[in-house]
């Protein structure tokens, strides 16, 4: 192949481009660098940039020169660290790697951090790729998602392993295609308002779930190719769903083709080996006190969302982002110039992300997992938060799921673990997630945590679930939850799907869809989901029963609904709450219906409100109160005479 490297302007980089590159605002870098399918002066072939400025000499090697570095060599331009080379002839899909020369004149085969493709593993190589071809037809979905904010609507988002969600009988993985065909219905007809992905960026290894990333702009191959992704997004949108990604902006894997000491130096690592080391995971920090970081990694997000039309992201680890010894376990303790723990540099190319993709997407989601009291992670930066507009509530879940595995009978003396949560409820926008780091590592899946025999440990589930989609915020869940899948995640496992063979867990399943649907179409459990006034307390305090009765409001006037919780083992008959008026209650859905798999303790004729006060309400009436059940009321109007219908899967 012959090769034509120069400081023509069709081939290198303008001034500007490498200005704002340097600057840490280039945040469309994936068109400047990268492998890009190009004409030259009339020539096809591919034209190649990289950022090595350390390196003594690149060269771009692949099968067509037999990996060999002396042929097809690239040029520096201006000193700026960024090589050029157009290879005339190359075409879509040729397989390539930079061969980098260090100053201490080591050669190393690196990927390229900005590929579009890669070799299925175990093969390292990127690949040459066009993401121009695919026809998109989810024009409308992405008009109305910018129009529209998610505060107060619906968002209940189904997190999933591509890999281990299903699998061919042979043990072949599904392929995007394959998997738009298998997943989206199930996904709607499961009331789920979105798909959250675990990444399906390039990584080398089954078992790191996607969390160690050689590509980060390269859809994994183990699924097929980017033109597969795009219809499976596409094929999201048009049936009403949005698709979210796990991104992994805290760190990177050390493989030797990866990001690692790119040029022979720490590139988009700190040279502080104390900075950059994680050894928990065995990977390197990103350095984001280089502008250069800030261009790579924010162009990123906006890659995905550009070019794959993805609605959002959920940022992983932003805790050991922004806090030098989260996760981190040193010797000795690391500081800022301040003598802060804080990373003051991640801080601040958090905020300058937000803010950018913001301002040109304003409808996407960007949610941060941040473990700690950070303040204002969700708050706009203009009032110094952090600028994401979503935070997941692990304190919730933590709290939660540990008051739920004690034996009922000791429930009443952890009652606050219950409760504690509506004293910060409203301090960010939070989502509430049952992940999947709650089913995995020794820590048993959601149904198995539940304590008491095989009937008590479902309704202890039906409990959470019930009190999970009416707790204020937004709701995630890891795959088989929906069914009740009894072991742990497995990640080279499909799931359990023959338990759906069981009556338990079809009832399950039953229950799980029908109160998700009520979800969706309950405004009141949306509406306000983040402000105070949509929440109110009737009885917060009743630990020796373990019973707990709140209200959750909407926007308008005499939009509510009443939710009874009971976390013990005991049927109350005439139980009393307080109500905010007169007039007639209906039950709209009990956890323990026998069609959910419960014991059928239900208030089934509408209920005559007493102008009796109670619990600082002016009215109040009497239920019956199921067992290890959640019991929601409403207002009986003429559209309103009954239960909801139960969903059947």
């Amino acid at each position: 192949m012959n090769s034509i490297a120069s400081q023509n302007t069709d081939i290198t980089p303008s001034e500007l481009e490498i200005y704002l590159f340097h600057e840490g605002t280039l945040f469309e870098s994936y068109k400047m660098l990268g492998a890009h399918v190009s004409t030259y002066k009339g020539i096809d072939g591919v034209r190649f940039s990289v950022w090595a400025p350390h390196a003594k000499q690149v060269a771009v090697v692949g099968d067509f020169n037999n990996w060999n570095g002396t042929q097809n060599q690239m040029q520096q331009v201006n000193h700026s660290g960024i090589w050029v080379l157009f290879i005339q002839g190359l075409e879509e899909g040729q397989i390539y790697k930079y061969e980098i020369e260090t100053v201490n004149g080591e050669k190393l085969l690196k990927a390229d951090p900005y590929a579009f493709f890669s070799e299925l593993r175990p093969n390292t190589a990127s690949v040459v790729k066009r993401l121009d071809q695919y026809e998109w037809k989810d024009k409308k979905w992405l008009q109305q998602r910018d129009k529209e904010e998610s505060y107060h609507k619906p968002l209940l988002v189904y997190e999933l392993h591509m890999a281990s969600w299903k699998k061919k009988e042979n043990g072949d993985l599904y392929s995007y295609r394959e998997l738009a065909d298998e997943l989206i219905d199930y996904v709607v007809e499961h009331g789920f308002t979105h798909i959250e992905l675990m990444p399906v960026m390039e990584h080398p290894l089954d078992l790191s779930w996607g969390y160690q990333l050689t590509g980060f702009y390269s859809v994994t191959s183990r699924h097929g190719t980017p033109e597969d992704f795009m219809y499976f997004v596409d094929q999201c949108h048009q049936k009403g769903v949005g698709v979210l990604l796990d991104w992994v902006p805290a760190h990177f894997c050390r493989d030797e083709h990866g990001l690692g000491r790119f040029d022979g130096t720490p590139l988009y690592e700190p040279h502080d080996s104390r900075k950059a080391d994680r050894p928990l995971w065995g990977t390197y920090s990103f350095d984001f006190g280089k502008p250069e970081i800030h261009s790579f990694l924010i162009s990123n997000i906006m890659f995905w969302m550009e070019v794959y039309h993805i609605d959002g992201f959920r940022a992983d680890a932003v805790s050991s982002m922004i806090y030098l010894n989260h996760d981190n376990p040193q010797s000795e303790k690391l500081t800022n110039q301040y003598g802060g723990e804080e990373n003051i540099e991640a801080i601040s190319f958090l905020k300058k992300m937000n803010e950018a993709i913001f301002a040109k997407y304003p409808g996407v989601l960007m949610m941060a997992e941040e473990a700690t009291d950070h303040p204002l992670v969700s708050a706009p930066t203009s009032i110094g938060g952090l600028g994401f507009n979503y935070k997941w509530n692990m304190g919730w879940a933590n709290d939660l799921l540990k008051y739920m595995k004690l034996h009922p009978s000791e429930r009443r003396y952890h009652h606050n673990l219950l409760t504690f949560s509506f004293f910060y409820a409203f301090s960010e926008n939070f989502i509430l997630p049952f992940s999947h780091d709650e089913v995995v590592h020794g820590k048993l899946s959601l149904l198995n945590k539940m304590p008491g025999d095989y009937w008590q440990k479902f309704a202890n589930y039906r409990l959470l679930y019930g009190y999970f989609m009416t707790h204020p915020g937004k709701k995630l869940v890891f795959m088989g939850a929906e069914f009740g899948q009894f072991a742990e995640w497995k990640e080279l496992e499909e799931l359990d799907w023959l338990l759906l063979d069981y009556e338990s867990h079809t009832k399950l399943n039953r229950y799980i869809t029908t109160i998700q649907h009520f979800y969706k179409n309950t405004s009141s459990l949306w509406r306000l989901d983040h402000e105070q006034e949509g929440f109110e307390w009737i009885d917060a305090d009743n630990r020796d029963q373990s019973v707990i009765t709140f209200m959750r409001h909407g926007k308008r006037k005499g939009d509510y609904c009443i939710i009874v919780c009971n976390f013990s083992t005991d049927v109350y008959h005439d139980y009393r709450i307080g109500v905010p008026s007169s007039g007639k209650y209906i039950e709209v859905l009990n956890s323990d219906e026998e069609v959910y798999g419960g014991s059928g303790q239900l208030n089934e004729k509408a209920i005559t409100v007493d102008k009796q006060p109670h619990h600082n309400q002016p009215y109040s009436m009497n239920i019956k109160v199921p067992p290890l059940g959640t019991a929601i009321f409403m207002k009986q109007t003429k559209k309103r005479q009954g239960r909801v219908i139960h969903n059947e899967i």
